[in-house]
Formats: C-alpha cells, structure tokens, sequence
C-alpha cells in the first residue's frame, strides 16, 4: 500500500517562506515515473491543485502561485516538494501531497501577521 506523508507547514507572517516535504513509501510504488502534486485546501472551499511535477521534472502551476511557489523532486528520497515564497493571507489552506489514486494526510498552512 502506497503512503503520502507532509511535513513542514505552520503559522508564518505574509510575505514569508515555507517548504513542504513528501515522503512516500510503498510496496508497488515505482516513484521516478510518477506525477506527483500538491493540492490544497481552504475552508469552505473546493480543494484545487497547486502544481504538478512529472517523473522527468516538467512542472505545472495554478495561475495564482506562479512566480511564487516551486515544485520539485528528489527521486533518490521518493520525496517532492513545494517550496512557497511571497506568501500571502489567501495562501492559508491545508496542503495536500497527491499521486493518482493516493492522498496525504495534509499539512496546515496558514499565513497571518
């Protein structure tokens, strides 16, 4: 059985910077070939992918956290990460690692002065 484990979110002032981590792990599981991604979630509202990342490194972002947030992956670790600069209030959700059919258990994000 495939699980997706999140570390690394928190409470952090606007402007600031957080990195979230992945880690997976899993019987069947061949990590270098697979699209990872972050979702997240805020109250009342629907969750919404974050980025993508593909096994060869293509990555693919929601129009509100370009030039901000960057996905990335180190196979080597089965993790991936997103690392989340410039934050904003409206960036405060709970952050969730995906891989297709596999959720992580999510991390609380929230950005307040």
């Amino acid at each position: 059985q495939v699980q997706l484990v999140e570390s690394g979110g928190g409470l952090v002032q606007p402007g600031g910077s957080l990195r979230l981590s992945c880690s997976a792990s899993g019987s069947i599981f061949n990590f270098r070939t697979t699209v990872m991604a972050w979702y997240r979630q805020a109250p009342g509202n629907q969750r919404e992918v974050v980025a993508t990342i593909t096994g060869s490194g293509t990555t693919n972002y929601a129009d509100s956290v370009k030039g901000r947030f960057a996905i990335s992956r180190d196979n080597a670790k089965n993790t991936v990460y997103l690392q989340m600069n410039s934050l904003k209030p409206e960036d405060t959700a709970v952050y969730y690692c995906y891989r297709p059919n596999t959720w992580g258990q999510g991390t609380q994000v929230t950005v307040s002065s």
